[in-house]
C-alpha cells in the first residue's frame, strides 16, 4: 500500500513538473535591471504577474548588460540547451545601435538567435528598439525597420518598441538618460505584456527534448 501511495505521489509530481513552462528573456541592460535591484526590474515583475494570474511559467533572465547581437548569437545555443524555453523574448540590438554597428550585421545575428530558438521548439517575441535622432535619420530608420523585417521574415510575435510611451520622459531614466529607473519598470512590463500574453494563451504541439510530441 505504501509503495502504491509513493508511486501516485511521484506520478503527480512528474505531471506538475511537466506542466511547467519556461520564458527566456534574452536581452541587454534594459532587461538586466541595470542600476536598480533585480527584484525591481521588469523581468522580475513579469514573474510576479504570471504567479498572480496562476500561469505556469517560470521566467529565466539571461540578459547581460552591454550585450550586443553578436554576443547574444555566440552564446544562444548554450543558453537554449540549459533553459529549454517555450517562449523567447528577444530584446537585443540596442547596443548595436548605440555603437553605430552595421544594421545588416545585427540582422544576421538576430536571425541566428531566432532560428536557433525556433529550432529548439520555442515561440519568439521580437522586441524592437529605436535610436535618438542624433544618430542620423537614415541609420535610425534602417535600425528601427530591421526588427519589423525580422519578425515578418521569421513569423514571430513582434513588439515595435520596448520603451514605448516613456522614451521622451526624462524622469523615467537614470542620470545617464539611457537606462530606465525602477519607476519605469512597470511601464515596460505592461508594454511587453501586450505582445507576450497571446503567446501565453497559445498551446501548440511541440517536440520534447527526447523527440516525442508534448503539449506546450
Amino acid at each position: 500500500m505504501l509503495k502504491r501511495l509513493l508511486w501516485i505521489v511521484l506520478m503527480c509530481w512528474s505531471g506538475l513538473a511537466a506542466a511547467q513552462h519556461t520564458i527566456l528573456v534574452y536581452g541587454d541592460s534594459l532587461s538586466a535591471a541595470y542600476g536598480i535591484s533585480q527584484r525591481q526590474g521588469w523581468v522580475a515583475l513579469l514573474q510576479e504577474r504570471l504567479q498572480a494570474r496562476n500561469l505556469d511559467y517560470t521566467v529565466v533572465n539571461a540578459s547581460i548588460s552591454g550585450e550586443t547581437s553578436s554576443g547574444g548569437a555566440a552564446r544562444i545555443d548554450e543558453v537554449l540547451s540549459r533553459t529549454k524555453p517555450d517562449i523567447v523574448v528577444l530584446a537585443l540590438g540596442a547596443n548595436d545601435g548605440l555603437r553605430g554597428l552595421p544594421v545588416a550585421q545585427m540582422k544576421r545575428n538576430l536571425s541566428r538567435i531566432i532560428e536557433a530558438s525556433q529550432q529548439a521548439g520555442a515561440r519568439v517575441l521580437v522586441a524592437g528598439m529605436r535610436l535618438p535622432p542624433n544618430y542620423g535619420q537614415r541609420y535610425a530608420q534602417e535600425f528601427e525597420q530591421a526588427f519589423a523585417e525580422l519578425a515578418k521574415r521569421h513569423k514571430t510575435a513582434y513588439l515595435p518598441f520596448l520603451l514605448e510611451g516613456m522614451a521622451t520622459q526624462q524622469a523615467l531614466f537614470q542620470p545617464d538618460q539611457l537606462h530606465p529607473t525602477a519607476e519605469a519598470q512597470p511601464i515596460i512590463l505592461d508594454t511587453v505584456w501586450q505582445a507576450l500574453e497571446p503567446l501565453l494563451q497559445r498551446r501548440t504541439q511541440r517536440t520534447d527534448r527526447r523527440g516525442s510530441p508534448a503539449a506546450s
